[in-house]
């Protein structure tokens, strides 16, 4: 009857076979790129940049203006007037100008007075002041460009985070998966203990209080699987968060999905980070860097247009005056000019706007500055932490070993009489905490992955 729990005490604790049904990490991921609606969210705000731009850019479109008045009363036509143009805004200010007016009735005010084929011209307005070198719509064209590589790097944070908060979700699915495996394990092993050391009693081998020591261990164990399947249910319902498909249809996971078994040897791989391990990483592609880069170029434009508002505001405009048939021969005394000018004398507006804008530019760069320092450390501090847990990882398989050992070494002496179950039962708890602890570990390898991962945010 030794003999025969002995044999039984001493069966593999720890397997688990191959299945079909295993949802592999780089699958998973897949998945969340592709099809999550925060992801696509994402993608939204590019789309609306886009949109931004061309908003922005038909600023400089050419535009067709057209102003009729007519009054009739009692059968007199008191007046019928015609102003029309097109024009033709171009980059630096300048606006090209053509237009034709035509003016009838015999109540015109003198001034619109018109020969009797209409008036047509053509001309320029030039500022020479504000405006020149930067004004508003040439402002907001390079912002909107700005603005599109702003969004570009505000995507791949924002699906950098969507990603770190799957795979957390994953790596914490496989952890709760792989205790309630051991709970599983070492719950046969206990009853089957358990149903021994009854037999050994019956035979009168072992005192009856073997098996009250032995029931309370399959009731811990029974404890611990309880606990260990509750949270396995809701990491199951956590990782479902992120499992979608088309047309925005979210997926549940089905009971007999697997997480992958061997995710350790393939992390790195998927999320490259193994070559991030090694040598100095260059940052200076990195989209938080070039977010910020966009902010203080968005904001030096501001800067820019409020330092142009120090100017004086003159405008200059010369159009060339002919009768429609008259173009053939042209008579440049023609011509209608104007110029308007206007001048704050204090400037106390202008000047605290742009020292407002200024003041933005700034803190923008000290961000960017600080940023940088920030990414760098970041960087240093997961790799030290990855290099750390491998370490602790080795460790913790060693001790896992040896405590292997020494519960085998314990069921010997059991078999053979020279131990007792209080013993038996420490061996197996300090194998199922050195066991847990490596889970743990592992959880803690993968996250930190992740994070270096996070750090690095290149999603594609």
């Amino acid at each position: 009857m030794k003999k025969l729990l002995f044999i039984l005490l001493s069966f593999p604790l720890w397997s688990q076979a191959p299945s079909m049904n295993t949802l592999t990490y780089d699958e998973y991921l897949g998945y969340v790129k592709k099809f999550h609606p925060r992801v696509k969210s994402a993608d939204l705000n590019i789309s609306s940049a886009q949109a931004n731009l061309m908003m922005a850019r038909g600023a400089f479109d050419p535009k067709i203006e057209v102003d009729f008045d007519n009054k009739q009363f009692k059968g007199k036509e008191y007046y019928s007037l015609l102003n029309s143009s097109f024009k033709i805004p171009t980059w630096y200010g300048i606006e090209v100008k053509a237009g034709f007016d035509n003016s009838e009735g015999i109540y015109v005010n003198p001034e619109n007075t018109l020969p009797n084929q209409g008036l047509t011209s053509l001309g320029i307005t030039v500022p020479l002041g504000q405006g020149l070198w930067i004004n508003q719509r040439m402002a907001d064209l390079r912002k909107a460009k700005i603005q599109i590589n702003l969004s570009k790097a505000e995507r791949q944070l924002e699906a950098i985070n969507v990603l770190y908060d799957a795979s957390v979700a994953y790596f914490n699915w496989k952890r709760t998966y792989d205790e309630v495996q051991l709970y599983k394990n070492y719950l046969v092993n206990a009853e089957t203990r358990f149903t021994g050391i009854r037999s050994l009693i019956k035979n009168g081998d072992k005192p009856a209080i073997d098996s009250v020591e032995a029931g309370i261990v399959v009731r811990n164990r029974k404890l611990s699987l309880t606990d260990a399947t509750l949270k396995l249910a809701k990491a199951k319902l956590e990782l479902s968060n992120y499992l979608w498909l088309e047309n925005n249809i979210p997926m549940e996971l089905q009971d007999g999905m697997l997480p992958e078994e061997n995710l350790d040897k393939t992390i790195q791989e998927i999320l490259r980070t193994n070559a991030l391990l090694s040598g100095d990483i260059s940052i200076d592609n990195h989209p938080k860097i070039t977010a910020l880069e966009s902010k203080v170029n968005l904001l030096d434009i501001d800067r820019k247009l409020k330092a142009n508002m120090l100017l004086p505001k003159a405008n200059v405009g010369y159009f060339y005056l002919s009768e429609p048939n008259y173009w053939n021969s042209t008579d440049f005394n023609n011509y209608k000019v104007g110029v308007n000018f206007s001048f704050p004398l204090f400037l106390r507006k202008e000047r605290g706007s742009l020292k407002l804008a200024k003041f933005k530019v700034q803190d923008a760069q000290y961000d960017l500055s600080l940023e940088r320092v920030q990414l760098s450390n970041k960087i240093k501090a997961q790799q030290t932490e990855l290099s750390s847990l491998l370490e602790q990882q080795k460790l913790t398989g060693d001790l896992v070993t040896d405590y292997q050992i020494m519960l085998q070494s314990e069921e010997r002496l059991f078999s053979l009489g020279e131990s007792s179950i209080f013993l038996l039962n420490s061996r197996e708890n300090s194998l199922v905490s050195a066991r847990l602890t490596a889970i743990a570990l592992m959880n803690r390898y993968l996250i930190s992955n992740a994070e270096l991962f996070k750090i690095m945010a290149q999603p594609d």
